[in-house]
């Protein structure tokens, strides 16, 4: 029921001192400078995350998730302890398996978060493969998921390993474990997630080759990031 546009119109017609008739009423639902009513209903999101590691992705994007609001985005995250084309597998089975229940949503959109670290360039180039033929988005990194914590505090484009990513950390914050549940809460304090941002999109864009096996470092986990923080209010 319109109200406020008829309660113009009478207003209108009371003030200018004439009758409003049936047709009055009737031309006025035709107008287009009369304002109307919209539904401004949002509808929510719902995402899947499946990560390489069993707690310290999850424990990272946990944080992040705690600061969107959960009737814009709902995010599963599912740590499946596995690697390359086996965190890929898991993530379209899961989304399969999600299809085929009536009474749940779709997911929106399905991310896969796994490392390069010492694989075989073909597991981690096939796992990239069936990620885009499966319409499976991706948060990869080359070498390892450290990369995107260090590049909060300072850029980083030597072809290092894991174990040189966790010693520079543990220089910068004083200690670093690898499963800390507060480790998005630490970067946003003491790190900066745009530099983070900014830099990961150089290392990509300097380094690509078509061949993500060979394309280090780089770290696309600053997509995720930024897809999830277009939900923050």
């Amino acid at each position: 029921m319109v109200v406020f546009p008829l309660l113009m119109i009478f207003l209108m017609a009371k003030k200018k001192k004439r009758k409003l008739n049936f047709q009055d009423f009737v031309d006025s639902l035709n107008r287009e400078d009369i304002p109307r009513v919209t539904d401004t209903k949002v509808e929510r999101q719902y995402f899947l995350i499946v990560t390489e590691g069993e707690k310290t992705e999850p424990n990272y994007f946990k944080g992040l998730i705690s600061q969107l609001p959960n009737y814009l985005v709902q995010v599963e995250i599912l740590g499946e302890g596995a690697n390359t084309i086996s965190v890929v597998k898991a993530a379209i089975q899961k989304k399969r398996e999600r299809e085929q229940q009536l009474l749940q949503p779709n997911y929106d959109e399905v991310w896969a978060v796994f490392d390069k670290d010492d694989f075989p360039a073909k597991n981690f180039n096939g796992a990239i493969n069936l990620a885009n033929i499966e319409d499976i988005k991706l948060a990869y990194s080359n070498e390892a998921f450290e990369l995107w914590y260090i590049l909060h505090f300072q850029y980083l484009d030597a072809a290092i390993n894991r174990s040189q990513y966790i010693k520079i950390l543990k220089e910068i914050l004083g200690s670093y474990k690898k499963n800390n549940t507060q480790m998005y809460q630490i970067l946003k304090k003491k790190g900066d997630e745009s530099k983070a941002i900014k830099w990961s999109e150089k290392l990509y864009k300097d380094l690509y080759v078509n061949n993500p096996a060979e394309e280090k470092p780089t770290t696309l986990v600053h997509l995720l990031v930024k897809r999830l923080n277009e939900f923050k209010e």
